[in-house]
């Protein structure tokens, strides 16, 4: 899929456990965006999220560890997580769009993440 035409705007999604992906990635499926959640977080290979996907867009969802911790119940040390963001650097330094989703509702996230793409032009496919 790292190929896909260029009208069809695949954005490459990462960020850290309970970031947002997930729910950011089902509402702009709905509008019509191809979206690839990269797990980046659960790789030892720094340009991975180039490598899949080589994204028209990079977004990078972030969170602290308290905050997705109340999100989620996940058995997930604080040392696990600081090992997700270091995984992650690399995606991080090259996103696009980046956005701290601590004090954000998923509402908030994604038109945060809309003004974004406005901004960068990018529509979803017709």
């Amino acid at each position: 899929m790292a190929n896909l035409p260029e009208k069809i705007n695949p954005l490459g999604i990462v960020g850290p456990c309970s970031a947002g992906k997930s729910t950011l990635i089902s509402r702009l499926h709905k509008l019509g965006f191809v979206c690839r959640h990269i797990a980046q977080e659960h790789s030892y290979v720094p340009e991975m999220w180039l490598k899949i996907v080589n994204p028209r867009v990079l977004i990078y969802l972030d969170v602290t560890y308290e905050i997705s911790m109340q999100r989620k119940h996940l058995n997930l040390t604080s040392q696990e997580f600081e090992e997700q963001k270091k995984r992650l650097s690399h995606a991080r330094q090259n996103a696009q769009v980046y956005l701290h989703t601590d004090p954000y509702s998923p509402e908030e996230v994604f038109r945060l993440v809309m003004a974004s793409l406005e901004d960068l032009g990018i529509h979803p496919s017709p």
